[in-house]
C-alpha cells in the first residue's frame, strides 16, 4: 500500500511539473497590422477576458498550483525590436533568487540565468539573440513578469544575459514599457476563441494552444451600406460573417421594405425584411434582420461590397468541412445557454461561426422559435417558390439542409467573394 501511494504521489508531482505555461501574443494582417483589443473565450470552461492587442496572454494551469502573482507594468526592455543588444529592467519587490529565461516560439529555452537580487530596480544586457520573436520571463518567489522581445540581429553569436550595475544615459522616457501580461486558467486541450478588433475590423480565430505562439488575425473589410461593420471568421478556405446581416438598404442605396405584421408579408414576391416581433430596438444588434428569399437574390445586392449571399453549394462546403450536416451544427452554435435554450445540445462553436437562435418568420407572417433555432437562407432555388436553407436547433447538433417557402423570413450570413 505504501509503495502504491508513493507511485501516485510521483505521478501527481510529474503532472504538476509538466503543467502548461504558454505565452500567447497577437498580430494583425490583411487590411491592418495593428490589434487594439482581443476578447478571449475558453469554449470549454466558459472563462472570458478582454486584453489590449499588445498584451501577452499567459495561460496557466487551471488548478493554479504554484502559480505566483503576476505584476504587470514592472518589466521594461529597450530597444525593442533589438539590433544587437537590449537593456532589460525590472523591479524585484523582495530579496531572493530571480530566474530570467528567454524562450522561443516553440517553447525552447534559448538562455536562462538565476541570480540573487535585493529589492529594487535591476538592469540586464541581453545579446546574441538570433533573428526572430521571443518571450522573456522573469520569475521570483512571489512575482512573475513576461514580455515579448523581437530580435532583428543577423549576427551569429552566443546568447547571453549580463547583469548591469548601472545604465548610462538611460532615462525612463527612453525605456519602452512592456505591455501587460494577463493570466488565464487553462487546461491542455481547451479550445479558445480569440476575437481581435482593430478599428472597423473584427476577426475570430479559434485555437487549442499546445505551446507559446502568436495568434494572427487576418482583418478583412466587411461593412454594409448602413455602415454596420461585421466580425468575420475563416473556416477552411471560406471567409464568413460571424454575425447576422442587419442592413436595411441594398448595396446601391435603395431601401429594403420593412414589412410588419399585417403588412402583406404572405403576398410578397419582391424583397423585404423585418425584425423579430417587429422590434428592431431589441433584436437588431444581437440577431440581425429577417429577410425573405427575394431580398437575398435581388440584383441590387444585399451583402457588403466584395461579399455575396451564399449558394447551397457554399453552405454544403462549410457543412462538409465541419463533419457533415449531422455534426456541423454543434460546431457552428454559440456555446452555453445565455441565448440558446437548454440543453443547446452539442454546441462547441469550434468553427467560430457563433450562430445565435434568432428564430424566424413563417411564410404566413408569424414569428417563432427565438431561443430554439435559427434558419439561414442560401441563394439557391429549389423548384418554383422554394429555396434551400440550413436549420440549427437547441436540441441537436445538426445543420439540416431543407427547402423552404421563398416568402419565409430567415437570417442571412454573407460569404467573401
Amino acid at each position: 500500500m505504501k509503495k502504491f501511494t508513493i507511485i501516485i504521489f510521483l505521478v501527481f508531482a510529474m503532472m504538476i511539473t509538466q503543467a502548461q505555461d504558454y505565452l500567447i501574443s497577437f498580430a494583425g494582417a490583411g487590411a491592418t497590422t495593428g490589434v487594439s483589443t482581443v476578447k478571449v473565450d475558453n469554449l470549454i470552461s466558459g472563462a472570458t477576458l478582454t486584453l489590449n492587442g499588445g498584451d501577452i496572454l499567459h495561460l496557466i494551469p487551471a488548478s493554479g498550483i504554484g502559480t505566483p502573482d503576476n505584476v504587470n507594468g514592472a518589466l521594461q526592455i529597450y530597444p525593442n525590436p533589438m539590433a544587437e543588444q537590449s537593456i532589460l529592467t525590472f523591479v524585484a519587490p523582495e530579496n531572493g533568487n530571480a530566474v530570467i529565461c528567454i524562450v522561443d516560439l516553440s517553447g525552447r529555452t534559448v538562455y536562462q540565468i538565476s541570480i540573487l537580487l535585493s529589492p529594487g530596480a535591476h538592469s540586464f544586457r541581453v545579446s546574441g539573440i538570433s533573428q526572430g520573436m521571443y518571450f522573456v520571463k522573469v520569475t521570483g518567489e512571489n512575482y512573475n513578469y513576461s514580455t515579448k522581445l523581437i530580435s532583428q540581429s543577423n549576427l551569429q553569436s552566443e546568447a547571453g544575459i549580463e547583469y548591469v550595475t548601472s545604465v548610462k544615459n538611460t532615462t525612463g522616457n527612453q525605456l519602452k514599457s512592456t505591455t501587460a501580461t494577463v493570466d488565464m486558467p487553462y487546461t491542455d486541450g481547451d479550445q479558445l476563441l480569440f476575437k481581435g478588433i482593430s478599428g472597423i475590423y473584427s476577426t475570430i480565430v479559434t485555437d487549442v494552444p499546445v505551446s507559446s505562439k502568436t495568434i494572427t488575425f487576418n482583418f478583412v473589410a466587411c461593412t454594409d451600406y448602413d455602415n454596420n461593420n461585421y466580425t468575420v471568421v475563416q473556416v477552411d478556405t471560406q471567409t464568413w460573417m460571424a454575425e447576422n446581416l442587419k442592413v436595411t438598404h441594398y448595396r446601391n442605396g435603395e431601401e429594403i421594405p420593412n414589412v410588419t405584421s399585417g403588412g402583406g408579408w404572405y403576398d410578397l414576391t419582391t424583397g423585404a425584411l423585418c425584425w423579430y416581433n417587429n422590434d428592431e430596438a431589441s433584436y437588431k444588434i444581437l440577431y440581425g434582420a429577417l429577410y425573405n428569399w427575394y431580398a437575398l437574390t435581388d440584383s441590387r445586392n444585399l451583402c457588403p461590397t466584395d461579399w455575396h449571399s451564399p449558394t447551397d453549394a457554399e453552405w454544403t462546403t462549410l457543412s462538409t468541412y465541419l463533419g457533415g450536416q449531422y455534426a456541423a451544427g454543434g460546431k457552428m452554435k454559440e456555446t452555453g445557454t445565455t441565448h440558446w435554450n437548454t440543453p443547446n445540445f452539442g454546441a462547441t462553436n469550434s468553427s467560430g461561426f457563433t450562430a445565435l437562435p434568432g428564430g424566424f418568420r413563417s411564410s404566413i407572417g408569424g414569428f417563432t422559435s427565438l431561443g430554439n433555432s435559427i434558419i439561414f437562407w442560401s441563394s439557391t432555388e429549389y423548384g418554383s417558390g422554394n429555396a434551400w436553407s440550413y436549420h440549427l436547433g437547441y436540441d441537436n447538433g445538426f445543420a439540416i439542409r431543407l427547402y423552404d417557402n421563398d416568402q419565409s423570413g430567415y437570417s442571412v450570413r454573407c460569404v467573401k467573394d
